[in-house]
């Protein structure tokens, strides 16, 4: 074997890998960049003992800075979060509870979901952006000072917006400035707190449209679908989210880190078609497994129970699963499942699942597949709350009459599909019930695939309490699987 192909355990050891790592913002630049003295004053105000400190992976390594200028200037006691168990732009509710926290400062990139257990506050990491570039491609890209457009922006960006408003405002007297707010809670925007306790997701009388955190103020007799959208920010989830969800706006966005604007293609309608294969994937499934990808979101319990009862209305079986970030090895063990569907914040429920052995679908995909009053239509539906008794797009389970046609046509196998509809008991197992709740409000524990489990050779771990015999530790073998120390090398 060629030294090209083959390494010795040492040289793995010591082997460099080159990675770009951040390094810590200088002491001064710290009551800038991550709004210390606001910080200290919203825990003063309500007199929090304990708060916890929720930072994404890339700013951890300020962390332990902000926290000693925190508890310096406070009389409070920071606990720092990391690696959350869900997307770190979700609040992380359970894991500020396990420190008996009285409060959450919430720092970085934030989806805005809402969060009902603890008093919150966000803080935004302050990204640079140029604004004379910027303002240079928007009248670039929209050389019609008389349009309607509405500017949204990562979140990161909102200490801008109102600088580039300045300089774009005189030319374009349509535009219409998104504002941050928080469903409930307190979120620094503009340089003052919005509240919002009414979610208001669709248009009311005034021409106000709150959703994913946004609020937007349209002109009278206007509708969202009148008004084109420039997105500040680099792309990826949030900017998908906005154009999954107004898919009938035209988009336009800026790169603050590239400099550069453009126009966003017509792909949208691409990405739309293949949601709705997914949803015919949907169709033809018999067993579904429901993922958990929030325990910070209101009302994600909600839409479990609401998902259980549809599926199992179409004749479908239902497991819970419980796993943190999701990976392709966490789900290829559960080939039994024929598709998954992800309770999760907007943001992250648009998940790409090209890479899967099996279909990730949303919870508004999976009811366009099981209910059949539900169609696929103009409208797109990421946040699931809109989904629940109550919401701007919630649609009742169909009745079932005598006589109705239980069977389809499979747009993907050609084949008849039939409902066998389950009966009203659950299904027992020898490994008890499908769906332990640890505790009804922190979070869904499961034995997955109980049924399914019950028929394998390989079940897991089992465990066997005093069954087997206690023997000394011995020294195992060195080196890496691709030779071990004690085999030698092979011949080149």
């Amino acid at each position: 074997m060629s030294d090209a192909f083959s390494s010795s355990s040492e040289t793995v050891i010591q082997r460099v890998v080159d990675v770009a790592v951040r390094t810590n913002a200088p002491l001064e630049k710290l009551e800038e960049l991550y709004q210390i003295k606001k910080t200290c004053d919203f825990i003063s105000e309500h007199r929090f003992e304990k708060v916890a400190l929720q930072f994404p992976d890339e700013l951890l390594v300020d962390s332990v800075a902000i926290s000693a200028e925190i508890e310096r200037n406070s009389n409070a006691k920071p606990f720092i979060l990391g690696d959350t168990s869900y997307g770190s732009c979700c609040v992380d509710e359970v894991a500020a509870e396990h420190v008996g926290a009285d409060c959450i400062v919430h720092y970085g990139s934030a989806c805005l979901s809402p969060s009902k257990r603890l008093p919150l506050l966000y803080i935004f990491e302050r990204r640079a952006v140029d604004l004379e570039k910027c303002a240079s491609a928007f009248r670039e890209l929209y050389p019609d000072t008389q349009r309607h457009i509405v500017i949204l922006y990562d979140v990161n960006y909102v200490h801008a917006i109102n600088d580039l408003v300045t300089l774009l405002s005189p030319e374009y007297p349509n535009l219409v400035i998104s504002e941050l707010v928080v469903e409930g809670e307190q979120c620094y925007s503009h340089g003052r707190i919005k509240r919002q306790h009414k979610d208001t997701s669709e248009q009311d009388e005034d021409g106000v449209i709150c959703q994913f955190g946004r609020q937007l103020s349209l002109k009278n007799g206007l509708s969202i679908t009148d008004y084109s959208m420039f997105y500040i920010g680099q792309e990826g989830v949030t900017l998908r989210n906005f154009m999954m969800t107004w898919n009938r706006c035209s988009f336009c966005s800026f790169d603050p880190i590239k400099m550069t604007g453009r126009a966003e293609s017509v792909s949208v309608n691409r990405a739309l078609m293949k949601r709705y294969y997914a949803i015919e994937r949907a169709k033809d499934a018999n067993v579904v497994g429901i993922l958990v990808g929030t325990l910070g979101v209101a009302d994600y319990l909600k839409i479990i129970q609401q998902l259980k009862e549809t599926i199992r209305a179409a004749g479908k079986k239902s497991y819970i699963f419980a796993m943190g970030k999701l990976n392709v090895p966490k789900l290829a063990n559960f080939l039994e499942i024929d598709i998954f569907v992800l309770i999760a914040c907007p943001e992250n429920s648009l998940l790409d699942s090209s890479e899967f052995y099996k279909p990730v679908v949303t919870p508004f995909e999976m009811e366009v597949a099981c209910n059949k009053k539900r169609e696929w239509s103009e409208e797109y539906v990421t946040d699931f709350r809109h989904l629940l008794p109550g919401g701007k797009s919630h649609v009742p389970l169909a009745d079932k009459q005598e006589g109705d046609d239980e069977t389809d046509v499979s747009l993907i196998t050609g084949a008849l599909r039939s409902k066998n509809l389950l009966s009203s008991e659950p299904a027992v197992s020898s490994f008890g019930s499908s769906v332990v709740l640890r505790n009804q409000t922190l979070t869904v524990a499961t034995n997955s695939a109980a049924s399914f489990l019950s028929e394998r050779s390989w079940r897991g771990l089992e465990q066997k309490l005093g069954e087997t015999p206690v023997v000394k530790a011995v020294e195992g073998r060195r080196g890496i699987a691709i030779a071990y120390e004690e085999e030698g090398t092979s011949p080149s």
